[in-house]
């Protein structure tokens, strides 16, 4: 077999880990992704070079000559890419959209990057939706955002690449003095005849008021009309204060003066969150952000869902075959 053009260094990169390990489980763990795709990717470079680099026993993993052969080049494939990337990482920060202050997911995989990679500067940013984040995506004015990423465009997904990161609960936010503020959980079934205010009309926000549309579907409950838009948060708790339309948001959205936060139950709602970048993004601190996302993600079961956990059907497929 003719040797390959070109060598995917994520390839390379497991090879190594497994070879520093000698133990799959073990070296998933440590690169953060699960055994099958660790697995997978290693098959899928042998089959490159057309070499068997490891032989596997149910006891034991250990190199083939092959691989005792390739292990010192794909170290230093490896150093050099770390030099290029650390010597271009430093020129400029990482730009990472969390959507809005005081949400807690895309807040705690930041922290913990930074922790990662503390010679990286990863910078916040707030575009308040995915679909505003996009274009500053696709366009490099903003590294990665988080978000629904079904309900983006067609046209907008093509350019980006995503990471499933959590099933997040849903919840209403209801003025203090609403009949249903009494419950400790709202069951959706309680909001048939209601005008639940999603965002309408906002145009960063599109992929939201769609999730909105699709949970409502069949329940009665309508999607409250496009308001002004409101900027900061004392002009959005003003409006909301005025309307006194129900507001579907997600389990830690700040909490609001006047206002309770109740979980909505069922079914579960669940926002499917990714982390979402422009394919083809190369920097230190994204490599940072995206252990950080699958280490949360693994120790806080964000991506299990209940048994009695909704997600539209049009986001199944997305979060189960990302790339």
């Amino acid at each position: 077999m003719p040797a390959p053009a070109h060598l995917d260094p994520r390839l390379l990169c497991a090879f190594v880990t497994v070879a520093e390990e000698l133990h799959f489980t073990r070296a998933a763990a440590r690169m953060y992704v699960a055994q099958q795709a660790l697995s997978r990717d290693v098959r899928r470079l042998e089959r490159e070079l057309g070499a068997e680099l490891f032989v596997r026993t149910t006891r034991q993993v250990t190199l083939t000559a092959d691989g005792e052969r390739l292990l010192p080049h794909a170290r230093r494939v490896l150093d050099a890419q770390d030099d290029l990337l650390a010597a271009f990482g430093q020129a400029r920060p990482l730009l990472v959209d969390l959507n809005s202050p005081g949400l807690t997911t895309g807040r705690r995989v930041l922290y913990r990057a930074r922790e990662l990679a503390p010679d990286c500067e990863l910078m916040a940013r707030y575009e308040s939706g995915l679909t505003g984040a996009a274009a500053e995506l696709l366009a490099g004015r903003l590294d990665a955002s988080f978000g629904r990423f079904a309900g983006l465009a067609p046209t907008l997904r093509t350019g980006l690449a995503h990471q499933p990161v959590r099933y997040e609960p849903m919840a209403v936010v209801l003025p203090e003095d609403h009949p249903l503020a009494s419950l400790e959980a709202v069951p959706l079934a309680a909001l048939a005849g209601e005008s639940v205010y999603a965002g309408a009309g906002n145009p960063r926000t599109p992929e939201w008021t769609d999730l909105a549309h699709r949970l409502f579907e069949g329940r009665g409950i309508r999607v409250a009309s496009p308001l002004p838009l409101a900027v900061g948060d004392e002009e959005f708790e003003r409006i909301m204060a005025k309307t006194r339309n129900p507001i579907l948001t997600v389990v830690d959205f700040p909490a609001m003066p006047r206002t309770v936060q109740r979980p909505l139950v069922d079914p579960v709602p669940l926002s499917p969150v990714s982390l979402v970048w422009r394919k083809g993004l190369v920097h230190p601190g994204f490599d940072a952000l995206r252990r950080a996302a699958t280490e949360i993600a693994l120790a806080d079961g964000w991506l299990d869902r209940p048994d009695e956990g909704w997600i539209p059907d049009t986001d199944e497929s997305v979060m189960s075959g990302h790339k």
